[in-house]
Formats: structure tokens, C-alpha cells, sequence
């Protein structure tokens, strides 16, 4: 009986053993396709009965095979100039601001779950800039030129958390209070939500009658007996009027609105449905607000 440790016994030693090709049905039908045309004459091949149906699909695969192909080429090239473009950007900066920011970049990636308040940390010592948000982004060019996924995402979603605190620290108190409000939402009941975002407007707004409003801070007309003082200047630069939330919210509504008037789009294919999904979650946030400015309108103390 042949031994496996002994292949000798089945091939000659110092020789290869022959290869069996794989079959398939389909290089059996090109071989043989090949040799009946070869056996054709010129005027047989041109009168042979054509599949039109066939063809049409070969044609529109190799089509989408060069589309594929011309638009990844393309998004290479796109990658690239977009990485140059940062990297001349970098250069307008002082090095020693730009090595700074990498080196809280590479502190926001090594912290792990403590990144919420290292990005709030660096908030408040006023560390968030653009320059940083750059930095973040060439990172990023870098990762997607070497196609480093899990690096991508990861970067991406630092971008847009820089990104969202910068903007919130920048924002007016309008729409710090509308995102304050819209974040007590959890998701499910929306009558508990706008009875706790009453509450809060409630105290965020000062009531509204004359002596409150040419009181100082703080002033309670129930309880005070004697001379009002003067308020200090300045000192209710940060107060917020709900007349002032409404104008800013409302004029956030009618542009919100006029976007997702402009962005409709038909059709079944992923870039449309992923589109359609998007302005479908623009929708039903912009419902929230719209919730959040009856509220504000009603609102009465």
C-alpha cells in the first residue's frame, strides 16, 4: 500500500506531478466556440444567428466596469489634490501652532472614552480653532489615500465632534438654548419632552412686564418693598428674551425649509435613497423645532 510519506510511489522522484485542470462548463464552451469559428469561414462567421440580448448585457457590464473604474481613478486624484490643498493651507500657520494641534490631535485619539471631556477641557482653554479641525482633516486624507477604514472613521467622527463644539461654543444664545432643548429628547415621549422643555424655557426667559424688565436681575415684585436700584450696565448683556428666541428659531425654520424645498429628489438608486433618508431625518428634527417654537409663542408665566 503507497505511503504518504513516500510520494515516490505515486510520482517519479525529481519530478513534478502532473496538474489536473479545474473543469468548467464555461471554458469547455469557449474552447469549443473557438474551435467551431476556427473551422468557419469569413462569410460563415458574419452569417452565424447573433444574440442580441446577450451582447447588450456584455456591452452594458463592460460600460459599468469602465465607469467604476473612470470614477475611482477619479476619487484618487480628487484624494490627492485635497491632501495638497490642506498641506499648503498648513503651511499659512506658525510651526509651532501647527505641531501643537498634532500633538492635541494625538492626544484625542489615545484617550479612549475620556475624549468627551478632553474635547470640552480643550473648549474651555480655547484650543478648539480651525487650524486644529485642519490638522484633524489631513489625518483623515491621509488615512482614505491609504485606505485605512477603521482609521477613517475614527477621524471622521473626531472632525465632526470638534466640528459640532466649536460651532455650539461659537453659536448665539438662541440656538445654544434650541440645542439645549432638543437634546433633553429621548426618543420617545415627545409630551414629557415639551413639558420639560417649558419648564426649562421658563426659567431661561425673564418674565415679561415692564418692572422686571427695567429691574435688576433677580428682581422679585412680590416681595420687594422700597426704592428699585438702578440695574448695573452690563450686567444682563447675556439675558435672553423669548421674543429674541422666537425671531432667531423662526428664521431658522424658514431656511431649513427652503433647503429640503430644493434638495427633492426621484428615482431608486443608492445615492437617491441615501439622500431621501437623510432629508427624511432633516424632517422630522425640523418638526422638533417647529414643536419647540409653539411652545415658545404659547409660553406664558
Amino acid at each position: 500500500m503507497a505511503s504518504i510519506a513516500n510520494p515516490g510511489v505515486f510520482f517519479p522522484v525529481n519530478k513534478q506531478p502532473y496538474r489536473i485542470a479545474k473543469f468548467s462548463f464555461s471554458s469547455c464552451f469557449a474552447a469549443s466556440t473557438r474551435a467551431r469559428a476556427s473551422r468557419m469561414t469569413k462569410e460563415e462567421f458574419l452569417a452565424r444567428p447573433i444574440d442580441e440580448e446577450w451582447e447588450k448585457a456584455r456591452r452594458q457590464e463592460t460600460a459599468d466596469l469602465e465607469r467604476r473604474r473612470r470614477e475611482e481613478d477619479e476619487e484618487e486624484v480628487r484624494l490627492a489634490l485635497e491632501y495638497r490643498r490642506i498641506g499648503s493651507s498648513l503651511k499659512n500657520y506658525p510651526q509651532e501652532e501647527v505641531n501643537k494641534a498634532r500633538r492635541l490631535v494625538a492626544n484625542f485619539i489615545k484617550s479612549g472614552e475620556e475624549i468627551e471631556e478632553m474635547i470640552v477641557e480643550a473648549g474651555d482653554n480655547e484650543e478648539l480653532t480651525p487650524l486644529l479641525l485642519l490638522v484633524i482633516k489631513s489625518r483623515l486624507e491621509l488615512a482614505r489615500q491609504d485606505d485605512e477604514r477603521e482609521a477613517v472613521e475614527a477621524l471622521d467622527l473626531l472632525h465632526r465632534r470638534v466640528e459640532y463644539e466649536i460651532r455650539k461654543r461659537q453659536a448665539s444664545p438662541s440656538m445654544r438654548l434650541l440645542n439645549e432643548l432638543l437634546n433633553l429628547h429621548d426618543g420617545t415621549d415627545d409630551t414629557e419632552w415639551l413639558r420639560k422643555a417649558r419648564h426649562r424655557m421658563l426659567k431661561a426667559f425673564p418674565p415679561e412686564h415692564a418692572f422686571t424688565i427695567l429691574a435688576p436681575r433677580g428682581f422679585d415684585l412680590s416681595s420687594h418693598h422700597g426704592p428699585i436700584d438702578a440695574p448695573v450696565e452690563g450686567d444682563d448683556d447675556d439675558v435672553l428674551l423669548r421674543i429674541d428666541f422666537i425671531r432667531e428659531v423662526n428664521q431658522l425654520v424658514k431656511e431649513v425649509e427652503a433647503q429640503i424645498h430644493s434638495h427633492e429628489v426621484e428615482g431608486l438608486d443608492t445615492d437617491a435613497v441615501a439622500l431621501r433618508l437623510r432629508l427624511e431625518d432633516k424632517k422630522r428634527n425640523l418638526q422638533y423645532v417647529k414643536d419647540l417654537l409653539e411652545v415658545a409663542i404659547a409660553l406664558k408665566w
